[in-house]
């Protein structure tokens, strides 16, 4: 949040984090920074948070400037990678869906199907970038709230799919090794979920959000208001729109899973357990 500290600071208070400037100029020369005002997206909240637990475990409070650093870059590091990934994967399932258009385009050899697809998704990330970047209040801040549900999502999908390779694999006494972490992670992940989607708290769920913003437009305001509260409520409209969307599909992806496991535990299934073609082509060829 940008603008002059003590703005910004009742700013903070008025959504229910209270909080003066003295404490925002205490904080920042505690973790080496000039500021923490106006600092871009949640980052630096993330690195203060971490900054402190790990100082308070290791009993150091002289360490918080450390830790904060440490956190900053593995955070910068880490949506790196995530991206990296991410476009990888997706540009993979963008390729498979163009197999529907015309077959050839969903090989993984054909070179006009790995540039069309690689295009396509880039495009959808530089739209988000473009966006981010002529309107503050789009962009990024319709990704960002969805962030975490999306990658601790994947990995349950991650988990299940091991699960899966381990009792194909006849490890059925080991199989606990994957299943206990994505029972956990399932449940916390899809609360949290749901929470974001249907929490009463406006600070907490979109859907309590977007029905604030729309009496504040139905109030009236400046022209400027009205335009950027329009652009928040379409922000908490798309956020309620993939976060249900990412929960259905990860749960059609476990049952399939669990029904792959009862299949296999309950000998109704033989087990079949093999590389795909190509990989098993590219390994030759290495």
């Amino acid at each position: 949040m940008r603008g002059e500290p003590a703005a910004v600071t009742a700013k903070v208070t008025e959504l229910g984090y209270p909080v003066t400037v003295a404490q925002m100029d205490r904080l920042a020369a505690n973790v080496g920074e000039k500021t923490m005002i106006g600092r871009t997206g949640g980052a630096p909240t993330f690195a203060v948070g971490m900054a402190h637990m790990f100082a308070g475990g290791f009993g150091s409070k002289t360490a918080i400037a450390l830790w904060y650093h440490f956190a900053i870059m593995f955070e910068a590091l880490f949506i790196l990678t995530t991206i990296d990934d991410g476009t990888r994967v997706g540009r993979f399932l963008v390729q498979d869906l163009l197999g529907y258009v015309w077959k050839p385009l969903g090989r993984t050899t054909s070179t006009a199907g790995n540039w069309l697809a690689s295009a396509a998704f880039g495009a959808c990330w530089g739209w988000f970038l473009y966006q981010g970047v002529i309107d503050p209040l789009g962009g990024i801040n319709s990704l960002w709230p969805i962030f975490g549900v999306a990658n601790q999502l994947l990995a349950v999908i991650a988990l299940s799919l091991g699960t899966t390779v381990l009792i194909k694999m006849g490890r059925t006494r080991y199989f606990w090794v994957s299943l206990l972490p994505l029972v956990w992670l399932l449940s916390v992940t899809m609360t949290a979920g749901l929470q974001k989607i249907f929490s009463p708290d406006r600070r907490l769920g979109f859907l309590s959000a977007a029905t604030q913003l729309r009496g504040q437009i139905a109030a009236g305001g400046t022209d400027v208001q009205v335009a950027g509260w329009k652009h928040l409520l379409l922000n908490q409209y798309i956020n309620v729109g993939v976060t249900a969307c990412f929960l259905v599909l990860v749960l059609l992806v476990l049952l399939t899973c669990v029904r792959q496991w009862w299949l296999l535990l309950s000998k109704r299934k033989a087990s079949v357990l093999h590389e795909d073609p190509y990989a098993v082509e590219v390994a030759l060829r290495a």
